[in-house]
């Protein structure tokens, strides 16, 4: 996906947000670039590739391909306020969150059990073109007090990709309703402020 953004001069953010338009940064190892992007082209594009897919991000005619590293948010209106692109290096492995999809209804579930997700992304490491847009697992095959953890994702990722979390970390479970209204009810929601990682170097904000 294409998005058009252009320089900006730092200190000008109000201004910007005023007009419609997002401030943000385009940094690696090597750039530091202030950009502004507007905000419509921006949701439209983040709700589409989120953290983990590649954008075409031109910048005054010169197009870089992206990935967005950190959203910051405003709480109260729940609209960007800041966005921080990773510009990617062809031969160089990138570190980005995959979503995973589950397919199927569980056996257990049809038995009266209860889904509990506790796990909705994976962290792998790989080059910037062999970057999934997701991760796809089937749960079909679970019964109650069965589970799925990081590891049995492991086969359905590109082969060139290395997964950076701990394979023994839950993803789902089929629990008995008990069980899960109890954990509903004792879970506090809460409110995030940032969407995605900050990069290894941090841009100016």
């Amino acid at each position: 996906m294409r998005l058009n953004a252009e320089k900006r001069v730092p200190g000008t953010a109000a201004q910007l947000r005023r007009a419609g338009m997002l401030p943000g940064i385009v940094y690696n190892q090597e750039l530091n670039e202030p950009i502004a992007v507007e905000l419509r082209a921006f949701d439209k594009a983040f709700r589409a590739q989120g953290t983990s897919s590649l954008i075409d991000l031109v910048i005054d005619g010169t197009e870089r391909s992206v990935v967005v590293k950190q959203v910051q948010m405003d709480k109260r209106r729940r609209e960007p306020m800041h966005v921080d692109f990773y510009a990617v290096t062809a031969d160089r492995p990138l570190e980005v969150n995959v979503p995973i999809e589950l397919r199927g209804t569980p056996v257990g579930v049809r038995e009266g059990g209860l889904l509990d997700v506790q796990r909705r992304e994976v962290k792998i490491a790989v080059l910037p073109r062999f970057i999934p847009n997701h991760v796809e697992i089937d749960v079909g095959h679970l019964a109650i007090g069965e589970s799925l953890h990081v590891r049995d994702l492991v086969a359905h990722l590109p082969g060139e990709a290395h997964v950076l979390d701990d394979l023994d970390l839950s993803i789902a479970a089929v629990v008995p309703p008990r069980v899960a209204d109890e954990a509903e009810t004792e879970a506090a929601p809460t409110e995030p402020e940032v969407i995605g990682a900050a990069g290894e170097e941090q841009g100016e904000g």
